[in-house]
């Protein structure tokens, strides 16, 4: 206890001492600043990038959701194993890796266009933070534009109170977003219809065969479960699905 109470006062005793440095780094060298510069933009501070990274590394998860592909190949693949009626197969961490990867394929020319344009410029010092921003929105923009229908970005507009908007530069990233989600809910639940709808009619032809054979005791799922499973592998599904999930997006 005695070295305990010596080693903390001789903490105390050291951040006493440096206060006063502490306190002039402070009031020489400003923690956030913002400087104009001569190209008429701003330069921040190494502060303000900081906090600005990390803000960025903390929205990543809700950007991933709502400015790529990840929504749509999630809600489809979700509806294929509910169609399957393999329960948990493939678990919940099979099928959100396989939505994140056929994601980063998808989105990979828009990564690369936002690189070229934003990122490599801007660690090469050659445009401002504001410029950098700007040039990595506009890819994902007219990624999110592709996929959005035009019924929907009028409907937030609407609801917003917006006047119409002449160019798509017109349209604000609050009305883009929503409506972008939006659109990717209803083409991910048109997918998924047109994939539920060969495992329905085999659930119905099996339960009708039991039902006319009298077997009202034996559950129809797990019948049609084996003819199910081997069509989905005999037209080799998983490829069809990605393939038809990959295609369904305009990059």
């Amino acid at each position: 206890m005695r070295r305990l109470a010596l080693l903390f006062g001789a903490c105390a005793l050291l951040t006493v001492s440096l206060l006063p440095q502490w306190a002039f780094a402070q009031a020489t060298i400003p923690l956030m600043s913002v400087t104009p510069t001569a190209a008429g933009g701003s330069d921040y501070s190494m502060n303000i990038q900081i906090l600005l990274l990390m803000t960025v590394l903390t929205l990543l998860p809700a950007a991933l959701i709502t400015m790529t592909s990840f929504t749509r190949i999630l809600i489809v693949l979700a509806i294929l194993r509910q169609a399957l009626g393999t329960a948990q197969t493939p678990s919940n961490q099979i099928i959100l890796g396989l939505a994140l990867f056929l994601s980063l394929f998808i989105m990979a020319p828009v990564f690369d266009v936002a690189y070229q344009n934003a990122l490599l410029p801007y660690m090469n010092e050659t445009i401002d933070l504001d410029q950098a921003l700007a040039a990595g929105r506009d890819p994902f923009r007219e990624f999110m534009f592709g996929q959005t229908r035009e019924n929907d970005l009028l409907l937030f507009a609407e609801l917003g109170g917006y006047p119409a908007f002449q160019t798509p530069d017109d349209v604000p990233m609050v009305v883009l977003l929503p409506s972008f989600l939006t659109s990717e809910l209803k083409t991910a639940f048109q997918i998924g219809f047109l994939l539920f709808v060969p495992f329905l009619i085999i659930d119905l032809v099996v339960a009708s065969v039991l039902m006319s054979m009298g077997m009202m005791m034996l559950s129809p799922m797990l019948v049609s479960l084996p003819f199910k499973l081997m069509l989905f592998v005999l037209i080799d599904g998983w490829t069809l699905v990605a393939s038809t999930l990959v295609n369904s997006f305009v990059v």
